[in-house]
């Protein structure tokens, strides 16, 4: 376990064996590409042979800091929570590294002891405060919650006992989950492969290859609600916007859309978004929740924008069946240059970094126009040498560049965290000159 530096382009370490049995059988394999979408414009413009001197774009700056060893087997999910982040593996394994955010120092990060240990490798992680919550293969969540001397102990297995016996003697609380078989519909009964918590951290929601997804109450750990069969085949992604909508995708090819209403005890479907060929492995949301991005197999990023006044009658080349028209989104827009399906996104301010199984990191950045909306490709981040699984991305507030060494031109700088099939925890630094 240690801190390696690394200057980019990094060299491609020795390739490390990993245990890809853990990707789902049922939905297409996330590692299989398939053919990019020709019907959905691209939002990155063409390549142009030259600029006159006064035009040219300001070039982005980035550099691979460190590269984070400790992992045995594949890193499977990123999470920042304040000064650390947290790392789960395919053979169960949390870790936790100290990481600094101060325009002066790099991005390093220093690792810690392993954080929280399971025998079910961990599919997500998301920190708030001194709770920790990890989704697993076996099907379950823990909860972890950090103690006085800094270390993590297992808090709650969700569901919890108590949940369990109290569904346990009712036929009303029993759901079928498969032929000739019934289970509590507190239960997930595949990999749970997603979580999001709300914005106030009140709520914690759970997506799963059972293509169901479930809302717990955090304060108490109860299962509150399991929306079944939500989706055609295996959940991949769930996110949760600031107003409370909840954006669910799927092996089935579709992305949908829910809200739970005040008045209301469950949650309700309020839109479909259909335009990806093939399964929906990845979603971000903007911090506003105005602009979704969700990656697929078909080597595509697409960019979904909440619809104005007359954008409704897109359909279908908007690919949203609208059952709440407020809610309704529509595709605006691809974003292209990945050779392999798009496994991960994040988002941190107006940059949008996507990992893929083509072993690179791309890094985005959204331009607002009066008329139309573009994206540029910051930065390709190549140094894995095995596909990208996951991703991390921080606004680095305190930065002013690159240490000041830019002659004077302002940015912001970006630390983007990237988990690989490869074991490795790479930071790359992105400075982003201000527009």
């Amino acid at each position: 376990m240690g801190l390696l530096p690394c200057p980019l382009p990094c060299n491609s370490h020795a390739a490390i064996s990993s245990d890809h049995h853990h990707l789902h059988s049922e939905s297409s394999s996330s590692l299989s590409s398939q053919s990019s979408l020709p019907s959905v414009p691209s939002l990155t413009p063409p390549p142009q042979p030259s600029h006159p001197p006064d035009q040219s774009p300001a070039p982005a700056r980035h550099c691979c800091v460190a590269t984070l060893s400790g992992h045995s087997s594949y890193v499977s999910s990123l999470a920042l929570a304040g000064k650390s982040l947290f790392s789960g593996s395919s053979d169960g394994e949390v870790r936790a590294w100290a990481r600094s955010t101060s325009g002066s120092d790099t991005g390093r990060a220093e690792a810690v002891a392993a954080t929280a240990a399971s025998t079910s490798a961990v599919k997500s992680v998301v920190a708030r405060g001194d709770k920790l919550f990890t989704a697993h293969q076996d099907h379950k969540i823990r909860v972890w919650r950090i103690d006085a001397e800094g270390r993590y102990r297992l808090a709650a297995s969700l569901p919890t006992v108590t949940d369990r016996l109290a569904r346990l003697f009712s036929a009303k609380n029993y759901v079928e989950v498969r032929r000739h078989k019934k289970c509590t519909w507190v239960h997930h009964v595949d990999a749970v492969s997603s979580l999001a918590l709300t914005h106030d951290g009140s709520v914690l929601y759970s997506a799963s290859w059972d293509r169901s997804f479930k809302a717990w109450r955090v304060s108490d750990f109860r299962c509150m609600e399991s929306v079944e069969r939500a989706h055609d085949d295996a959940i991949n992604a769930v996110v949760v916007s600031r107003d409370g909508l909840v954006y669910t995708g799927s092996a089935d090819r579709k992305i949908k859309v829910w809200r739970k209403e005040d008045h209301q005890r469950t949650h309700a479907l309020v839109a479909t978004l259909e335009q990806h060929r093939s399964a929906v492995n990845a979603l971000a949301l903007s911090e506003d929740g105005c602009i979704l991005y969700s990656g697929a197999c078909d080597r595509s990023i697409l960019v979904w924008e909440k619809a104005q006044d007359g954008e409704r009658s897109r359909e279908p080349d908007g690919g949203g069946e609208e059952e709440g028209g407020e809610h309704c989104m529509v595709v605006v827009g691809a974003l292209r240059g990945h050779t392999k399906a798009i496994l991960c996104l994040a988002v941190a301010g107006d940059v949008v970094c996507s990992g893929s199984a083509d072993h690179t990191v791309r890094v985005w950045r959204r331009r607002d126009g009066e008329e139309d909306r573009r994206y540029s490709c910051l930065a390709v981040c190549e140094g894995h040498a095995k596909p990208v699984k996951c991703l991390a991305a921080s606004v680095d507030v305190d930065g002013d560049g690159d240490g000041g060494s830019h002659s004077g031109r302002s940015g912001t700088r970006c630390l983007v965290y990237s988990g690989g099939l490869d074991c490795k925890i790479k930071v790359w630094r992105i400075w982003v000159p201000h527009l």
